[in-house]
């Protein structure tokens, strides 16, 4: 099955709504940030966003399907170390009608190369659900390599779990 047709655009302040929807359904953010776990109130979610798209050390992207121009997610790199060129990729894919469909992995993949190439990072991390076996599979195939196991590291749904720690190089990625 061929991925919809998407782009990677500026997220705006206008869209909190749409983060709020996502951060209320449980099913969308059971692997997502700690800090999208408890409930929170729109204004809640306004402030958030607010501060994300002001975030210097953040490489924020909405993700949007490209007929419709809907926002379906969003994804980038946060905690970007210049000297280090370093950064941790992150993503949301928070409408569930496009999950299974390859577009968490054509996100990964187009963010990677945006690090590399606009943020001249050498090294990009992620930590992973180990239950999130979708998720998993999408870093593998957009390059990423295992590199350790944070123990018990998560609590979801009544129960600590593992996260995985995968990274890539720049010289593995350009290979």
């Amino acid at each position: 099955m061929p991925v919809p047709p998407i782009h990677l655009g500026p997220l705006r302040a206008d869209q909190a709504a749409t983060f709020h929807r996502w951060i209320s359904d449980p099913a969308a953010i059971r692997y997502s940030l700690t800090a999208f776990q408890r409930p929170h109130t729109l204004p809640q979610v306004e402030q958030w966003l607010a501060a994300t798209l002001q975030d210097t050390n953040s490489y924020s992207l909405g993700i949007y399907l490209s007929g419709t121009n809907e926002l379906i997610g969003y994804a980038g790199i946060s905690g970007i170390s210049r000297h280090n060129r370093s950064g941790e990729y992150f993503i949301l894919l928070g409408e569930k009608s496009c999950w299974g469909q390859g577009i968490g992995t054509e996100v990964t993949r187009r963010v990677v190369t945006l690090g590399f190439e606009q943020l001249n990072l050498h090294r990009i991390m992620l930590t992973v659900s180990e239950p999130n076996q979708g998720g998993v599979r999408a870093y593998l195939r957009a390059g990423f390599q295992p590199e350790g196991r944070l123990r018990q590291a998560c609590y979801r749904e009544g129960a600590f779990h593992d996260k995985l720690l995968m990274s890539v190089l720049r010289e593995q990625w350009a290979a």
